[in-house]
């Protein structure tokens, strides 16, 4: 099975990143992490947790955390340029971004990489593979717009986590899951079994 990139950058919104994960996981999918340099500052400044920092003990970190056995897991950490997912030549069923910070937007579309994440989203634009990013900041301003315009051009996916409110959410639980049903709509990947539209009967 071609595996799914995560990445997990520094913006606000972990919960969606670590939401992802674990139903990529408990769908016994395939999936390469990689938690930014920001991401694991975040989560130990909003969250108290420290992820860390060496693959092998993140993956355990990950398994705990999540509760899960299911689907294969290989952590990277994020400047390993050398790792498999940094190849054209490896390949992926595709790489989601979730949460975004608007730096790493402005360094995919300006072509500069910097560390793996960025490095592996350049690889899935050039060969052309499916690439959604989820730009977690408001509001946005002209160079955020056209960061993201440029993307869009060049192939990806602009997916900002936008709720919706047709399914009266009761909880914080029930939005992520929203956004995340969402999200995955776009790789064809069912993974949480969720409330749709329905049309009204006249």
């Amino acid at each position: 099975m071609e595996p799914f990139v995560l990445a997990i950058t520094g913006a606000s919104a972990q919960r969606l990143g670590e939401r992802a994960l674990q139903v990529l996981l408990e769908q016994e999918q395939n999936v390469h992490l990689i938690v930014s340099k920001g991401a694991h500052l975040v989560w130990e400044s909003e969250i108290g947790i420290q992820i860390p920092v060496n693959p092998q003990l993140q993956e355990k970190f990950w398994r705990d955390h999540l509760g899960t056995s299911k689907g294969s897991l290989t952590c990277h950490k994020w400047n390993d340029q050398s790792a498999c997912i940094a190849s054209g030549s490896y390949k992926t069923r595709g790489m989601l971004i979730i949460p975004s910070t608007m730096g790493t937007v402005g360094r995919i579309a300006s072509g500069i990489s910097l560390d793996l994440i960025e490095r592996t989203a350049d690889v899935h634009l050039k060969e052309s593979r499916p690439l959604l990013i989820c730009p977690r900041e408001m509001p946005w301003n002209l160079i955020h717009l056209r960061n993201l315009t440029s993307l869009a051009e060049a192939g990806a996916k602009i997916a900002p986590p936008i709720p919706g409110w047709y399914t009266d959410p009761k909880s914080v639980d029930d939005i992520v899951d929203f956004i995340i049903v969402r999200i995955f709509d776009s790789f064809g990947l069912e993974v949480i079994d969720f409330p749709r539209w329905k049309q009204e009967k006249q």
